[in-house]
């Protein structure tokens, strides 16, 4: 006889304060989530932020919460102290040295675990195509499709290494857009074969490797269809999962940015999970999460296919993570 799934286990959350309140605590009892993501209003100071992983833990009945942080370096990067200060990943990649690339991951690496996460929301496999991007820029490691992977998959070896988890991201490819995912919905009007000779090989470079998370990108790629990525089943299924032959586990960008939130954020939420997405990140809104676990529960407590697939193959991730190994 075949167990209920955890709806929980296909959703991302985060919390609104550098402390666990009670109504925190209430909270992730009731969801026992997948992932946590830490924000700067979490932060205070390197203690603090230990103290507030292991509460985290601790709040989980499941026991297999997982605390991520966006720390790529640069302009995106939550922890100011107790990590080292890493510049854009476009800087770092400047001088071409794979192995200094891989040192500076792995010091971050070391620095993340010491503190207490999990995974590092990085590295981005984006090109850095359009000069006129305003949301990855120097972000990107570079502006070659063939230089993006190896120097990628170099920072996230060495994220390995410390036992830090890495995420590529924004699966297709954000490199080329000229709108802020966060703010409107992004569409690279590229022909399909630019799109597999610019924006793809970096991530078939990653996959390669056995990059373990992939997070998608809310941006409409005409060429292969007409809606966002995240919400795509012909690319989060049929491209990443088919053709590219992806194992890990694929995570959405934030359901609550602009470019999906006009759906709705359930609808966003099944739509992702229909197209073939593991897990479902609803940050920042504690009231809309409830919203995507109730609907989740609900589907789980009828059998649906999609949710029990998608708990089956997160409740199984250790193995496709863990065993991958930076050579």
């Amino acid at each position: 006889m075949s167990m209920t799934p955890r709806p929980g286990s296909l959703l991302w959350v985060s919390l609104p304060g550098p402390h666990l309140t009670r109504e925190d605590q209430d909270y992730l009892r009731r969801i026992d989530p997948m992932g946590v993501v830490i924000f700067r209003e979490n932060i205070l100071d390197p203690r603090q932020v230990m103290e507030l992983n292991e509460a985290i833990r601790a709040a989980c009945p499941s026991g297999r919460v997982m605390i991520a942080v966006d720390q790529e370096g640069g302009r995106v990067a939550r922890l100011r102290e107790g990590v080292p200060p890493l510049g854009p990943m476009r800087s770092l990649a400047a001088t071409g040295e794979v192995a200094k690339i891989r040192t500076a991951g792995r010091e971050l690496g070391k620095a993340l675990r010491t503190l207490g996460f999990d995974i590092d929301f990085a590295p981005v496999l984006d090109v850095d195509s359009n000069p006129k991007n305003p949301i990855i820029g120097d972000r990107a490691f570079s502006g070659d499709p063939e230089k993006v992977g190896p120097l990628a998959m170099a920072f996230a070896k060495g994220l390995l290494e410390e036992g830090i988890l890495p995420c590529g991201k924004h699966f297709p490819g954000h490199g080329a857009t000229d709108l802020d995912s966060h703010l409107a919905l992004p569409v690279v009007e590229a022909d399909r074969e630019t799109l597999e000779n610019r924006e793809l090989v970096p991530f078939r470079a990653a996959i390669a490797e056995g990059i373990p998370f992939m997070m998608t990108a809310h941006v409409v790629y005409p060429a292969w269809d007409d809606v966002p990525a995240t919400l795509s089943r012909r690319i989060v299924t049929g491209l990443l999962r088919e053709r590219l032959g992806f194992k890990g586990l694929t995570l959405t960008d934030d359901l609550l940015m602009e470019a999906v939130a006009k759906l709705g954020v359930v609808n966003a939420a099944l739509l992702s999970l229909e197209a073939g997405c593991d897990g479902l990140l609803v940050l920042r809104n504690t009231q809309a999460a409830l919203k995507v676990f109730e609907a989740l529960s609900r589907m789980a407590d009828d059998g649906n296919e999609r949710v029990c697939q998608a708990a089956k193959r997160v409740a199984a991730w250790t193995r496709p993570a863990l065993a991958w190994r930076p050579d």
